[in-house]
């Protein structure tokens, strides 16, 4: 299969896919995360600047992992590190970061953090399955070799081996994102606490990237023991997935008001604006009621 991550080019600009797919993911998960900010009555106008927080928290997190996996090369060869700025990234240490910008971002702001972790995590899931289509595109991420019909050869990777039949994980993983970001959908409409559909991300993307990791040949993302450094990971993202679903259950049965779900919570809920037309109303309704005295009582004297 001829993959191609150099898509178009125009004089010195040049649109790689792995790039592409990074920016419409970005593009359809803050859509996304805004258009249900303003059906769950959340503040839409905070969604912006949580994505940038989240951003730029991720890539700090995603740039570090990355070279805590390859601490070993960096401090034989210092040099790599400036070489791998471009292309050196680790999904979980994007997911901890952004996770920890948001958390800062809400606390700078004063609004719930479940509430918002709930809003965004689905878009999260949504976006890493345009990453992975990027993924595909530029080869990195690649499967072990394999006999299988659904086998895929790269022939110009600068990345996956040429020329050998390998596992699509990056598809693979691409349609499981997307089939995850569907059921987090599913789950927000029938979440019984805020945090829920953050928790439930954590425990499907953990069990996901568990398996899927067994079957990828890149394998020199570092390992602790036995285990990739993703998988030693996704051990503790599973616990902490379920503490959050449990958790959270329990905190709203108890009506912790941070764990509610809807008005009794502590979501922002923009009543204020149909407040303040009512109050419009009711403020006009009395000035025409006094309007009509008034005149009511100049006829009168009239007469």
């Amino acid at each position: 299969m001829i993959m191609k991550n150099e898509l178009l080019s125009i004089g010195p600009f040049t649109i790689h896919g792995y790039g592409l797919m990074i920016g419409i993911g970005v593009i359809a998960a803050y859509l996304t995360a805004e258009y249900r900010a303003r059906k769950l009555r959340l503040d839409a106008d905070q969604v912006f600047s949580l994505l940038i927080w989240c951003l730029v928290f991720g890539g700090l997190g995603s740039k570090l992992l990355f070279c805590l996996t390859m601490l070993d090369v960096i401090i034989a060869d210092p040099s790599y590190l400036l070489h791998s700025l471009a292309n050196g990234w680790v999904v979980y240490g994007g997911l901890i970061g952004g996770v920890l910008g948001g958390f800062l971002f809400c606390r700078y702001k004063k609004i719930n953090f479940l509430s918002y972790f709930d809003l965004a995590l689905p878009s999260v899931a949504l976006a890493q399955g345009f990453g992975r289509i990027g993924c595909f595109l530029a080869g990195c991420c690649y499967g072990r070799p394999t006999d299988s019909p659904i086998g895929i050869t790269f022939t110009n990777s600068a990345y996956a081996p040429n020329g050998i039949s390998l596992i699509p994980t990056q598809l693979i993983s691409s349609g499981l994102d997307f089939l995850h970001f569907f059921v987090l959908l599913y789950i927000a409409r029938h979440k019984k606490a805020e945090g829920q559909v953050g928790g439930f991300y954590l425990i499907f993307y953990s069990i996901g990237r568990f398996i899927l990791e067994y079957f990828r040949g890149d394998m020199e993302r570092g390992s602790v023991g036995e285990l990739s450094t993703s998988q030693f990971i996704a051990i503790f993202t599973l616990i902490a997935g379920i503490v959050i679903v449990a958790g959270s259950r329990l905190m709203a049965s108890r009506n912790v008001r941070a764990f509610l779900v809807g008005p009794n919570g502590t979501a922002y809920v923009p009543a204020k604006v149909e407040e303040n037309e009512e109050t419009k109303g009711d403020t006009e309704s009395v000035s025409d009621m006094k309007e009509g005295e008034k005149e009511a009582d100049g006829t009168s004297e009239t007469e």
